[in-house]
């Protein structure tokens, strides 16, 4: 979240990027809160310093009668005292609920609009997308033809949106996995497996919702635990409350965790298939940053996503997203679109997003520089290695063959065991 002081301070400028973020927030009342706040704490101080003044007095008067006065004072001053504090809580309570719908400042070069239509495309891919001598087919029609994926069996057991994967479906998920944690670790990352449950309050110091109408978590009733919908959320929980030597940082993660996402509101052609799903696996990046490193980092991070998707032979854009569709904690934030012949146009397979220190304010994670007095709060990025389930829609869509069979990426072939995925015979 943003510093308190900070949003008082720059008012006008919170308040347009609120609008430019499409975030309804009072700022205005928070500003107010904020000021009556103080005042109630200056007088809670005054209050409290002539409380002690008076205790330090009653034994020094000789008269009893003025003895029971003075008590009597004292006893008035801590009922003053009592009121005011119950009022500083109350607004302590308002102000961080404000605070923490206040989402983070923009970067200057984000565009500016309401969606995803206001996304700037930044440039594309060492891949061109093919062209088919044959009507291509989505990848729902694939998996059903070569027997891929079950999704009638997902949906009797779990209901829409979840389903199986079968057969060679299995083996490109686990050697995309690979794929990109050999990639990674030659880069510095360590790779970690999270838990699929965080704490809810380590979902909201990550910028989640656990639970109200807006949440798109699946929350354990009973309970302050949800499943996680990226690795994001534990792999920021992870140092929460921590203070790291700068000399430590940068501290570059990778993990793989499944990801759990109710997409309450999705509809349209998005829905069909694998697009939009309940659960899938991902492989996520996540770094720690001093604050002047982070934008190097936010570089680094796409450019890793972009090797991944260069390596495995797929065409794709990468887009600067606009203000409305950047999400809370994020600053700035890269898409990487594939090109999904099935669809015809480019979805999104990744992102990469700078949250500045708007997530370690929010989990208290700190750095201490060697020699300086005290400590700040550190950056904290990440970015999506692979999400598999879309990884799979464009490997399918654009390796996809005029026999109906689909080849696999040459990268992943020692682990899938095979260069071809070809239908069942009947």
């Amino acid at each position: 979240m943003l510093d308190r002081k900070f949003i008082v301070d720059h008012c006008e400028l919170v308040k347009q990027n609120c609008a430019n973020r499409g975030v309804p927030v009072d700022v205005d009342r928070f500003v107010e809160l904020e000021q009556r706040r103080k005042a109630r704490q200056v007088e809670v101080e005054q209050l409290n310093r002539q409380a002690n003044e008076i205790s330090k007095s009653i034994g020094k008067a000789k008269d009893p009668a003025e003895r029971e006065a003075r008590k009597e004072q004292g006893r008035q001053l801590r009922g003053r005292t009592q009121a005011l504090q119950a009022e500083l809580e109350q607004l302590a309570g308002e102000l961080d609920t404000l605070q923490r719908r206040i989402p983070n400042l923009s970067h200057p070069d984000a565009p500016v609009g309401a969606d995803d239509q206001a996304n700037l495309e930044l440039f594309r891919g060492k891949t061109p997308p093919a062209t088919f001598a044959f009507p291509p087919l989505d990848h729902v029609q694939l998996a059903e033809k070569l027997d891929l994926v079950d999704f009638e069996s997902g949906a009797g057991v779990a209901g829409h949106g979840f389903y199986f994967l079968k057969n060679e479906a299995v083996l490109l998920e686990l050697a995309l996995q690979r794929y990109a944690v050999e990639l990674l670790a030659r880069e510095g990352f360590t790779p970690v497996t999270t838990p699929d449950l965080a704490r809810n309050e380590v979902l909201a110091g990550t910028g989640y919702i656990p639970r109200g109408p807006e949440t798109q978590i699946y929350s354990i009733e009973n309970s302050d635990l949800s499943l996680v919908a990226t690795a994001e959320i534990t792999l920021g929980g992870m140092l929460a409350g921590q203070t790291l030597d700068a000399e430590r940082l940068p501290l570059k993660f990778c993990g793989i965790s499944h990801c759990f996402r109710t997409e309450a509101g999705a509809h349209g052609r998005a829905t069909r298939g694998l697009y939009r799903v309940h659960q899938f696996t991902k492989v996520e990046m996540f770094a720690f940053t001093r604050p002047e490193q982070s934008e190097a980092m936010l570089d680094h991070l796409r450019d890793m996503e972009c090797r991944l998707f260069d390596g495995l032979g797929l065409p794709y854009r990468v887009v600067d997203t606009a203000t409305g569709d950047l999400g809370g904690p994020a600053y700035r934030k890269f898409d990487l679109e594939a090109w999904m012949p099935g669809r015809g146009e480019f979805g999104e397979v990744t992102s990469t997003s700078n949250c500045t220190d708007y997530q370690a304010r929010r989990l208290n994670i700190r750095f201490r520089v060697k020699g300086e007095k005290g400590t700040r709060f550190l950056h904290t990025l990440n970015g999506t290695a692979i999400a598999i389930s879309r990884a799979l829609i464009a490997i399918l869509e654009n390796y996809q063959q005029a026999d109906g069979s689909v080849l696999i990426p040459e990268v992943l072939r020692s682990w899938v065991g095979k260069e071809r995925i070809e239908g069942v015979s009947t």
